[in-house]
């Protein structure tokens, strides 16, 4: 897609479609409006960029689908103070996003290809808030925890008591769970003084969380 014209009017359609999703919150429009998806899509799916549909990369992984990141970035109520953890980097296109929106975010991934094209894309864009760290992030980051919001953009049978325990009291946690990749839900976590208040969100479909670290 080189021609200019064309381009602009993808990216209105793209955002439009966002809205058509349900999403309402102002800041996580701008943030969606801002940072282009197709830097962090490449090889022959670049021209789909702006289509509400995930996307293969490397690893066997996925870019997911615009219209969820933008729900769960929603559903995290990100404020401009927070530190924000998000478990599974992929391309990069959530951490970029909640860039925007939060203080600091760390992003932990297990493939360490895609961790260094991710933070490639981040220091390209002058993100200077993002970091794709190399790990196993079911373990989360104890040594810098606690944390204001978190984000899991792989499915787990249950929200993960590692990463639970690293939430801030009053921090938000947003993860799918399910037992299969099929069915799976979408689930808020707020950590309470006295535990923890879960609320169902809606059906998506992720990869597997998995432990240890990939090849």
């Amino acid at each position: 897609m080189s021609d200019p014209d064309a381009l602009i009017e993808a990216r209105m359609r793209f955002i439009y479609t966002i809205r058509s999703r349900g999403v309402t919150d102002t800041r996580v429009l701008q943030a969606m409006e801002k940072i282009d998806r197709r830097a962090f899509v490449t090889g022959i799916f670049a021209d789909r960029a702006y289509e509400d549909m995930p996307l293969p990369i490397a690893c066997g992984q996925t870019i997911s689908q615009p219209s969820v990141v933008a729900l769960m970035t929603e559903a995290l109520q990100v404020g401009p103070r927070d530190k924000v953890l998000e478990i599974g980097t992929g391309s990069g296109y959530q951490a970029a996003i909640l860039s925007q929106l939060a203080r600091r975010v760390y992003s932990l991934e297990r493939h360490r290809q895609l961790a260094q094209a991710a933070q490639k894309v981040f220091d390209a864009l002058g993100l200077n808030n993002v970091t794709a760290m190399v790990t196993d992030g079911s373990h989360g980051l104890p040594d810098i925890a606690p944390f204001d919001r978190i984000i899991v953009t792989a499915a787990a049978e249950d929200p993960p008591g590692p990463l639970l325990a690293q939430l801030r009291i009053g921090g938000i946690m947003v993860v799918p769970v399910g037992q299969s990749d099929t069915v799976q839900t979408l689930i808020r976590v707020i950590r309470r003084d006295d535990g923890y208040e879960y609320e169902e969100l809606r059906a998506v479909r992720f990869v597997p969380l998995v432990e240890g670290l990939g090849q």
